[in-house]
């Protein structure tokens, strides 16, 4: 695409520190750096988001993400943990509508970056469970 920063990352209009890059993704540190060395990884080809992946792309892509992982982890013994992250959709904090994973290192319970889950389990009875349960996989597809 091109108007689409990452497209653009990609074809070297907009310098990136780059940390991996092959034929299918590139592995660049995000300008915020939510933790030192966090980084984002993301497919070459423009994809806006999960829901436009096959499982061979899907394939493709995720098999790179450990490798680069480890890679993060092993530069700084401090790294206790990583948030792998992928949102998709405005909703879901998405701010760059090309395809991508963040890669944030975790350092301690005060590193700056945090998550929250709320646990909303007592608001579902067995039946509510199993009710969505069975909306969900009725809609699986073999793309």
């Amino acid at each position: 695409m091109k108007d689409c920063i990452f497209c653009k990352i990609i074809r070297n209009e907009i310098p990136s520190y780059t940390i991996y890059e092959d034929n299918v993704v590139k592995a660049f540190l995000d300008i915020s750096q939510a933790t030192p060395g966090h980084t984002l990884v993301i497919p070459k080809k423009h994809v806006p988001n999960i829901y436009e992946y096959d499982a061979k792309f899907a394939s493709d892509v995720f098999s790179r993400i450990p490798k680069i992982a480890r890679a993060i982890k092993k530069s700084n013994p401090k790294i206790k943990g990583m948030n792998i992250i992928n949102n998709n959709g405005k909703i879901a904090s998405q701010s760059v509508f090309h395809s991508h994973f963040h890669l944030i290192p975790r350092y301690s319970d005060h590193d700056g970056f945090s998550m929250k889950f709320v646990d909303n389990s007592k608001k579902y009875s067995k039946d509510d469970f199993k009710k969505l349960q069975q909306k969900i996989s009725s809609q699986l597809e073999d793309k």
